[in-house]
């Protein structure tokens, strides 16, 4: 693996996302814009309807589908279990392990991941990305929302917010106009695509907004952690079930690349909503978004392949 081929991955591929989420940053650092209610937009307007669009729209067959569906599962399933246990033999205090097990568990699979994949090896693996993403966004709106809750509630309380979030009912509406074969008539049609069009660089934006509030605290164990897990441990699940579910080609260049993102900007919201420390889950994202590159570019050379 030449420096070459990694200098030109990193610059044409990971280079621009981090660029508009540095823009994000530097508004944040000179205007102090409320990154706060900016995530609340994009948790309950923007992040449902892209999902909505992405899945609505999605051509891929049903074992192709099963097959990804499952292996997003079994990721976050692996790595979710792996930090809950080492966070355990750790002694960390149960809001302080819930963020552990939300940032590990969970990837930007969607600001980060869709356009990294699209960049990187185009719009047939992009179909998986997407499908990726999709499982992911209802993973995160269920099991996610769980998770944060469990913070500082108890299973039935937090089992009946996740009813509460609108990225559940957009999935669900989603997937039964798709196989209803259902068209969307032209104005809703053209206002989906216009604000599923925002979602992405919006969500990129939000990413710098809340890095520039970053709170550095003493909890270098469970930032440690959080981080090892999900850019070391995650990408190498991915890459051991894509061998073992066969995919080749696309299938496996955008699963396993998925798998590899870093914590999702949409946790700090989630840590907002649910009061868990902020502070600590953004440092989490922050530290794993800053060292993605690290572990993303040979991960990336490896898969083009």
């Amino acid at each position: 693996m030449d420096f070459q081929a990694l200098l030109s991955t990193f610059a044409n591929n990971l280079l621009p996302i981090l660029l508009v989420g540095a823009a994000g940053f530097l508004l944040g650092k000179a205007l102090h814009v409320d990154s706060r209610s900016l995530g609340r937009v994009v948790f309950y307007v923007f992040s449902p309807i892209l999902v909505f669009n992405l899945l609505l729209h999605t051509e891929l067959s049903s074992g192709e589908i099963a097959g990804t569906v499952a292996m997003v599962l079994l990721v976050y399933g692996a790595v979710g279990t792996l930090a809950y246990l080492s966070g355990r033999l750790m002694g960390l205090e149960r809001p302080i392990l819930m963020a552990v097990v939300l940032t590990a568990a969970l990837g930007n699979t969607g600001n980060y991941g869709l356009p990294l994949v699209s960049f990187a090896f185009g719009d047939q693996a992009l179909a998986f990305a997407t499908l990726y993403f999709v499982t992911s966004t209802v993973l995160f709106n269920t099991a996610g929302v769980m998770i944060a809750s469990l913070g500082h509630m108890d299973m039935k309380t937090a089992a009946s917010g996740m009813f509460k979030v609108p990225g559940v009912y957009a999935v669900l509406l989603a997937v039964a106009l798709n196989r209803l074969h259902v068209v969307l008539p032209t104005p809703l049609e053209r206002t989906v695509d216009l604000a599923a069009g925002g979602s992405i660089p919006l969500m990129i934006v939000l990413l710098g907004l809340e890095l520039a509030r970053v709170q550095w605290s003493h909890s270098l164990k469970p930032i440690g952690l959080s981080v090892f897990l999900r850019l070391v441990a995650a990408p190498a699940f991915g890459w051991l079930l894509a061998g073992l579910f066969g995919f080749q080609g696309a299938a496996r260049q955008a699963t396993v690349t998925e798998s590899g993102v870093p914590a999702a900007v949409t946790t700090m919201v989630l840590a907002t909503e649910y009061g868990l420390d902020t502070s600590l889950v953004t440092a989490m994202v922050f530290v794993g978004t800053i060292l993605s590159p690290l572990t993303l570019t040979p991960l990336i050379v490896l898969l083009a392949k």
